[in-house]
Parts: C-alpha cells; structure tokens; sequence
C-alpha cells in the first residue's frame, strides 16, 4: 500500500514539474544528447549485439530500418576503431532522429556531452536509477508550492485596486491570469493522458521522452 502510494506521490509531482518547466518555455533537451538514454541504449545494444534494447525507443514502423542500420553498424565497427568510431555515431545519430520523429519533434542534431540538461530531467533520470522517488518529490512539491504562493500573493496584493485605476486594474488581471493558467496546468498535468492506462499502456516505443 505505502509503495503504490509512493509511486502515485511521484507521479504527481513529475506531472506537475512537466506543467513548471512547459508554462516557463523551457525546451527539454535529453534523448538527443550523447548522454541521453537513447545513446547510452544504444550504446549498450552495440556492445551486446541485442537490438532489442534500441527497438524500445523507436514506434514498430520503424523496426525495419533499424535493424538493417543496426546490423551494418556492428559489421562496419569491426574493421578499425576509427571505422568503429564513425559507424557507432552514425548510428546512434540516425536511432536518435528517428525516435524524435516518432514523438513528433525535429531533429537538430546529436548534443554533446556537456550539453546542459534541465535539473529536473536530471532528478527524474536518478530517481529511477535509484528505485525510489522520495527525494524527486520533495523537490518538485517545494518548487510548486514556492511558485504557486508567489503567483497567489501577487493576485492577492493587486486584488482590492480601486475601481477607477484601469491600470491597476490591468496589473491584476495579468497576475490572475498568470495564476490561473499555471494552476491550470498543473491540474491538467495529473491527469493520465487520453487512452492511456495509469501505467501507460499503449504500444512499445510509443512513450514520449
């Protein structure tokens, strides 16, 4: 019982972290890094020989492609390390195009190494490392319950302008509104998306990252 309740606490407060980081603007850049779970599958995939670690990322139309791809890649890598080198990041860069067009996002290219990734990408990532949630939640609940009384103070110090201030009156109206949608968002984030279970059942490689 405590476990699913566990597991319900972190599902939440990803959700919610998703709504922070999406009303922000903020791009979220992670699958297309060489330190990304698509590449480190790859990766392992490569030096096992089981493309089946890679096939999880992609949608099933994709199979085909990926496993002619997959099997030059391992003859190609075996004739030099520079040959090895060069067909591995050939690889890598054409699974990770083709599991962004399968969630429908360009592909701009494989980042590097010490490309910046969100920190909250990063707590999520080390959450299910380490099995347990715990401390992903308590960061993501501090930082919306940080948020959330910033926004509604600010509605509450602008709410009693007097009638005849229009300007005043428009202060108030842009922080309601920043308030409202951002709650809005947070809401809409909890809930489990259209046609999909709460565990996410739908076909492999069909989650989006």
């Amino acid at each position: 019982m405590e476990r699913n309740k566990g597991i319900g606490m972190l599902i939440v407060a990803a959700s919610l972290f998703v709504a922070i980081l999406f009303a922000s603007n903020r791009a979220l850049a992670h699958c297309d890094t060489i330190n990304g779970p698509v590449v480190k599958a790859a990766q392992k995939a490569l030096e096992t020989g089981n493309v089946n670690l890679v096939l999880v990322w992609i949608k099933k139309k994709d199979e085909a492609e990926i496993k002619k791809d997959f099997e030059r890649t391992l003859s190609v890598r075996k004739l030099s390390p520079v040959a090895k080198e060069m067909a591995d990041m050939y690889f890598f860069e054409t699974l990770v195009r083709i599991h962004r067009a399968g969630e429908g996002e360009p592909y701009t290219g494989l980042k590097s190494a010490d490309t910046e990734v969100e920190p909250g990408i990063q707590m999520a990532d080390e959450a299910v490392e380490k099995g347990t949630g715990e401390e992903l939640t308590k960061s993501l609940n501090a930082e919306m319950q940080k948020t959330l009384h910033a926004l509604f103070s600010e509605v509450k110090s602008r709410k009693n302008y007097r009638p005849g201030d229009v300007e005043a009156g428009r202060e108030f109206v842009k922080a309601y509104i920043t308030f409202i949608h951002y709650v809005e968002g947070l809401y809409q984030a909890t809930q489990v998306p259209s046609g999909e279970g709460l565990h996410g059942e739908r076909e492999v490689g069909e989650h989006k990252h």
